[in-house]
């Protein structure tokens, strides 16, 4: 007997892929393989499983890529300094790559010829997906549903689930007031309530991070370790690269650090308007700046300003797997070897603070800084180097 051809779906549990999984049956003569990549959100494995096996999937997959997604996405993007639009730090962005990377490897090792995702027809993500999967499996089929199928609106999808009696959240049964998606990087909140950008965002669906009226009213101090460019200990204690995030993540999120509220510019050409929460990255990004201040010559960090902006558009398209974006992590990267020492932040109600700099390097000249008469910085020089610059006006 001949076996079914194989699709592999990411999936996680929830209202909308298990509608997608149960569409994908009836719809392609193929089993269906779940596959989730556990990148730090919050997971439900037993959730999972459950609605998983309902619909009669006998693969399911939950991979751990904490680390590597902190390592390998995470960190590189840190050196890079990588903000777009000048607040947003990519928690979605980043994820995407790994995702799809992985999903494709799962696709060939069961020799499936499909794989399928669950983004909408109008956001950014089924974009990062697809050049991702394109990237590592050019020949493999993508199906998206939500730009194929028939199910044009949230009471179709509950229509359809109760048709197939998949399960429906209590939260679902009616219009869901915000669409989340979080990791270990960030958690991000959009939809509905949020949509109209006139609207304050309500205090309580913030998920990782406390407001500035409720944290302490006396500040804190964490210490960041670097070596080569990355973190390796929060307040001297060496830690893997996820544990290392959590933990800056619980820190900043108790002293209301790391909330951005934007409207963002998609890649598909809409605006969309979005809460994100990403504590512990924005004490890496705060210091891993501070640490490059005493560690690198100029040129080097002027360098890496100037393709910031590129590189984090880039990141945002979807265009991690690039020829562009693997050229630009060469210029970030150039003397990584010379960024080590230590960082202390000052956090107090949703403030970071530069407490001090810590690093053997010899980048940063206390003789030639200081206000004392010194032999190590020529001033005669100086005037040179004005006359020669005012030419430049003309």
């Amino acid at each position: 007997m001949k076996s079914k051809k194989k699709i592999v779906l990411a999936y996680s549990g929830g209202l909308d892929t298990s509608i997608i999984l149960k569409w994908l049956q009836e719809n392609y003569d193929a089993e269906v393989i779940c596959y989730t990549a556990d990148i730090g959100q919050e997971i439900d494995r037993n959730k999972i499983f459950r609605n998983a096996k309902k619909l009669g999937v006998k693969n399911i997959i939950i991979q751990d890529l904490k680390d590597i997604f902190v390592k390998d996405y995470v960190y590189p993007m840190i050196r890079g300094h990588a903000i777009y639009e000048g607040v947003y730090l990519l928690g979605t962005s980043i994820a995407r790559p790994l995702i799809a990377k992985d999903q494709i490897r799962i696709a060939k090792k069961f020799k499936a010829y499909a794989v399928s995702h669950g983004s909408t027809g109008k956001g950014n993500d089924q974009v990062r997906f697809e050049l991702g999967y394109h990237y590592f499996g050019p020949k493999i089929k993508i199906i998206a549903p939500w730009r194929i199928w028939k199910l044009k609106s949230r009471s179709d999808l509950i229509n359809y689930a109760k048709k197939n009696k998949i399960e429906i959240p209590k939260d679902k049964k009616g219009a869901p007031p915000f669409s989340v998606d979080d990791n270990i990087f960030h958690t991000s909140t959009e939809g509905k309530f949020l949509e109209n950008p006139k609207n304050s965002a309500p205090d309580f669906i913030f998920q990782r991070t406390v407001s500035p009226e409720k944290a302490p009213n006396k500040s804190s101090i964490v210490k960041i370790d670097f070596k080569g460019g990355d973190p390796i200990a929060v307040n001297g204690k060496k830690l893997s690269p996820s544990k290392l995030l959590g933990k800056l993540n619980d820190i900043a999120g108790k002293n209301a650090v790391g909330r951005v509220d934007l409207v963002e510019n998609r890649f598909i050409g809409i605006k969309s308007r979005g809460v994100y929460e990403t504590p512990g990255g924005t004490l890496l990004m705060h210091a891993h700046r501070a640490i490059e201040s005493v560690t690198l010559d100029k040129d080097t960090m002027h360098k890496k300003e100037k393709v910031m902006p590129r590189y984090a558009e880039l990141i945002y398209n979807g265009y991690w797997f690039s020829k562009e974006r693997f050229k630009i992590q060469r210029i970030v990267d150039l003397k990584r070897t010379k960024v080590n020492g230590s960082v202390k932040l000052r956090l107090y109600k949703g403030n970071v603070i530069i407490h001090s700099r810590i690093t053997k390097s010899s980048a940063y000249s206390m003789k030639k800084v200081s206000f004392e008469e010194n032999k190590t910085f020529n001033k005669s020089n100086v005037e040179r180097f004005i006359n020669f610059h005012k030419k430049k006006l003309k």
